[in-house]
């Protein structure tokens, strides 16, 4: 069996152009690009020399990449703030910048995509037994990333 072959870069100047063009088409965090330059097979000079050059170009920025996840995943995705606060740290994200995208979530909004989510999930499922139902009701709204304390707050009042 043939593996795939990976082009090699060796041109500092090839690897920008390339890198800037892997920027320019979605917001991505410095450790995707890092990832994505040690791929290519650039030394671990050659890569920071890109990644400076890559934010002083403004194609790399770790708030405005933070800023973007965090709508995405929850405009698109629905998931919780935990669910989140996840996938940006597995991205290497510093907490404060974590922190400060995740205020960008409306506290409405947010309530309501809960409920939302918990009602078309509701309809799905054919247990007949109410605290059997309202239990993995619980914990699909906990797997998509919602903090216990509003989940069930939020059960609570359907119920009510």
């Amino acid at each position: 069996m043939d593996s795939p072959k990976t082009n090699k870069i060796t041109d500092v100047k090839v690897a920008l152009a390339k890198a800037e063009h892997y920027c320019a088409y979605q917001e991505r965090s410095q450790q995707e690009v890092r990832n994505k330059l040690y791929e290519w097979g650039l030394w671990e000079a050659a890569v920071e020399n890109i990644i400076i050059l890559l934010i002083e170009g403004r194609f790399l920025n770790e708030e405005r990449f933070a800023k973007a996840y965090v709508q995405g995943k929850f405009k698109q995705k629905g998931w919780g703030k935990i669910k989140i606060k996840q996938g940006l740290k597995l991205k290497k994200v510093p907490d404060v910048l974590i922190k400060k995208a995740l205020l960008t979530i409306a506290g409405d909004d947010y309530l309501k995509t809960l409920e939302r989510l918990l009602e078309k999930k509701d309809k799905t499922i054919t247990e007949k037994d109410p605290r059997k139902r309202q239990y993995k009701l619980q914990q699909y709204a906990f797997s998509r990333g919602y903090e216990s304390d509003l989940v069930l707050d939020v059960l609570r009042e359907r119920v009510d």
